[in-house]
């Protein structure tokens, strides 16, 4: 078994701290990876702080590229020195979802989640939060959680196309399918935000709204395609249809998951237009529609799972829109760190802080 450095979170609202876990053996279907870049993503924040139900003792961490160290012995489409992006959602090729072509909706690709990937000092399980476990040094994953990265593109650019961008940019262009000349409001400014805004700039939406409590986002949110900032708070709504004619949004997209920002995504929303909810929220979180407005109204309100990726068809598109420029995904990234300036990320992200922290944990 092999020992690594990783920050393990033991309780649900308490700090993790760093820790030596030894991995399980690499099985024959399995590769080993060395993390060489790893997001700090709004989910980790859900599952660290109890929003998001999380196995314990856990390394978090979902959002990766790494290169690959060890293979098993029936893995033949990957060697030593490859580098790969980690899905946390792995087809399984079997189930009525991926029969169905729904890849992202698998019903087994998030079951090893519930296994044990790793024991800590005291011979204890531990396991990896939703299935990948990046949050540290190294880690072990069935070789079909790993797709190989082109030489030409970073490390950096390709561990944020294990989350953020793909959901961000797939929510438009895959889930609600954004049309050209249309308007678009994306409500919420992480990483999965500020994506979203890049699809839609992608899509050839005619006008993009952004909306964030922070104003210090709008500089962000400008510079990646969006036309228009608007704070959120009392008069968001107003302005939001000011800038629409009276009408609202053909497309909201709310990259937060509250029910107070999916409602105000769906009064944003025009009559016909649909709302598409992409940020995680909890259980508990209970939105009401009355049965008229979803009469009256006719608007179309859809979720979003990891953007729709189907990672084998999507990601050579991705690489593609990295390299010529139509994504920038250097500039969502405003914090560097090591495992242990991952709880003060965390912080900042609860708080409403920078964008996207990118962690080298070796």
């Amino acid at each position: 078994m092999t020992e690594v450095n990783a920050l393990v979170l033991r309780e649900t609202g308490a700090p993790m701290t760093v820790e030596r876990i030894r991995l399980r053996d690499v099985g024959p279907g399995d590769v080993r990876v060395r993390i060489d870049a790893t997001g700090v993503c709004h989910s980790d924040l859900s599952l660290a702080r109890g929003v998001l139900a999380q196995q314990l003792p856990a390394v978090l961490g979902h959002e990766a590229c790494g290169t690959v160290l060890e293979t098993g012995s029936e893995v033949t489409d990957l060697a030593e020195g490859d580098r790969v992006i980690l899905l946390w959602i792995t087809p399984c090729g079997d189930c009525v979802h991926c029969g169905r072509g729904e890849a992202h909706l698998c019903v087994n690709g998030a079951a090893r989640g519930s296994e044990p990937y790793a024991v800590d000092s005291a011979g204890n399980p531990v396991y990896a939060g939703l299935t990948v476990g990046s949050f540290a040094e190294q880690t072990v994953v069935p070789a079909a959680a790993a797709v190989k990265v082109p030489d030409d593109i970073s490390s950096a650019d390709a561990a944020l196309l294990g989350c953020a961008v793909t959901t961000g940019v797939g929510a438009v262009t895959k889930t609600a399918r954004v049309q050209p000349d249309s308007s678009v409001l994306v409500v919420g400014l992480g990483g999965v935000g500020l994506a979203a805004i890049q699809g839609a700039k992608l899509a050839g939406a005619r006008t993009i709204i952004a909306v964030d409590r922070n104003p210090d986002k709008a500089a962000y949110a400008t510079k990646l395609g969006a036309d228009h900032f608007v704070p959120a708070d009392d008069t968001t709504k107003k302005a939001v249809r000011a800038l629409t004619g009276g009408e609202g949004v053909d497309y909201a997209f709310d990259c937060v998951g509250s029910a107070r920002t999916i409602r105000d995504a769906w009064g944003m929303t025009r009559r016909g237009g649909t709302a598409c909810v992409v940020g995680v929220g909890g259980k508990d979180d209970l939105v009401s529609f009355s049965a008229l407005e979803l009469f009256h109204f006719a608007r179309t309100l859809v979720g979003c799972v990891a953007g729709s990726l189907d990672a084998a068809h999507d990601l050579p598109r991705y690489f593609e829109d990295v390299r010529s420029g139509r994504l920038d995904l250097a500039a969502m990234v405003t914090g560097h760190g090591g495992l242990g300036d991952i709880e003060t990320a965390l912080g900042d992200m609860a708080a409403g802080q920078g964008v996207r922290t990118l962690v080298v944990p070796a």
